[in-house]
């Protein structure tokens, strides 16, 4: 599972603003239920369920916060940049200022799983992670996220 099955160019957002964890989750739940017809409230909440469950803030800066929905065929995913990091009760305790959202349909099962990894294993790479945080441009960011696993690293 490559990262451009899950993310459109349209889905990348280099330099977002918020305040707070749950004012990013909302804004950015609202942004990818818009560009998949569901609910921006139904998304949202379903977010926060699964973030009540425990921190998807997953150290080094990072959040993937997750969650199945009803209403969605394929996983779909958002990555924002922020401009300034924010508290996201994180496991390392450390603010966040790179979050990739993703949303899987409710029968997703272990392809659900198959892209939280993938996403994961792009995000832990400090080359990676050190290049997202410089990119200015949600173009280029698009093309680096957009990369095969192999050349991603």
């Amino acid at each position: 599972m490559e990262i451009e099955d899950l993310l459109a160019a349209e889905n990348v957002l280099a330099d977002f603003r918020a305040s707070s964890k749950k004012q990013t989750i909302q804004a950015l739940s609202r942004k990818l239920a818009d560009s998949t017809n569901l609910d921006p409230r139904t998304v949202f909440e379903k977010l926060l369920e699964r973030e009540r469950l425990g921190s998807t803030g997953v150290g080094k800066g990072v959040a993937i916060p997750h969650a199945r929905v009803e209403g969605l065929d394929r996983i779909v995913g958002l990555f924002a940049r922020l401009v300034s990091p924010i508290d996201f009760d994180s496991v390392d305790d450390q603010p966040v200022d790179i979050v990739f959202m993703l949303l899987a349909p409710v029968d997703a099962g272990a392809d659900h799983l198959k892209a939280l990894a993938r996403i994961s294993r792009l995000l832990r790479d400090e080359g990676t992670l050190a290049k997202l945080r410089v990119t200015a441009d949600s173009s280029a960011l698009y093309a680096m996220l957009a990369q095969p696993a192999s050349n991603a690293a």
